[in-house]
């Protein structure tokens, strides 16, 4: 097997932009994933030569992207905000050509159950719209899971069957809320492009540093091996008091695996 790639969330250091990226080199990540919906990041606030010289910053450091967050806190459930957010997603699409990336994250939004339920299709058509327009410009939008189970998650992306709209998987959102964490892997594998490597307990709204939760990092990431998953674990650290501490033994504990 090939290197394993480790990622890190550059929000998760709480470090800002250019001191996070130096830290990811520093704590020998191989890559990492960063926001993009605002602030210095956000495509509106990015010319050309903020790209370019973005860019060249990265590889400096000996990193690449693994990925960039689109998520704007809304999903797509929602046909009033959708206008805008699919413009404003399909400007993180531009955005990721640019930055030399192809693939971008996001929550969807909790799906209905009811597949009848209006909503259901509000965001069928937003993500089929988005999807479009990211694999014409060879970018995968990447859904979080977590919210649903693995099975309707994978009902969805076959009913919006699009080359562009794939999955992100994080194993910590499915323990926290109860469904399998591990086939899922099983489930999602043919949309599978990109993983969150976070920890938590079982039907509890509490993340862990990574390896003291109840997600088992072995079986997981055998799992994705089995399925031929050969891209980046990015560690995401959205709590705690010692961020940068536990992601480098996040780190650690992942080159252990």
């Amino acid at each position: 097997m090939s290197k394993r790639k480790v990622g890190v969330m550059i929000e998760s250091f709480r470090l800002g932009v250019t001191a996070g990226i130096k830290k990811a080199a520093e704590i020998g990540a191989d890559g990492f994933q960063i926001y993009v919906t605002k602030g210095e990041m956000a495509p509106e606030n990015m010319d050309a030569a903020a790209r370019e010289t973005f860019k060249q910053m990265v590889a400096d450091q000996g990193l690449v992207i693994s990925a960039l967050c689109a998520d704007y806190g809304w999903g797509f459930l929602d046909a009033a905000k959708n206008t805008e957010l699919v413009a404003k997603s399909k400007q993180c699409v531009d955005l990721a050509v640019d930055l030399g990336t192809s693939i971008i994250t996001t929550h969807i939004g909790k799906l209905p159950e009811d597949k009848t339920d209006p909503q259901y299709a509000v965001c069928q058509e937003a993500v089929t719209d988005l999807g479009k327009y990211a694999a014409e410009r060879g970018i995968a939008f990447a859904t979080e899971t977590g919210p649903e189970s693995p099975e309707s998650l994978r009902d969805f992306l076959e009913l919006v069957d699009s080359p562009g709209i794939k999955v992100n998987y994080d194993p910590a959102n499915f323990c926290m809320k109860g469904f399998d964490q591990l086939g899922g892997v099983l489930v999602l594998k043919d949309y599978i492009v990109h993983t969150h490597a976070k920890d938590g307990l079982t039907n509890q709204s509490k993340e862990m540093p990574l390896g003291e939760g109840d997600v088992n990092f072995p079986k997981w990431v055998a799992l994705l091996d089995e399925v031929g998953y050969d891209g980046f674990l990015t560690i995401e650290r959205e709590v705690g008091d010692d961020p940068v501490g536990d992601i480098t033994k996040a780190v650690e504990f992942l080159r252990t695996l």
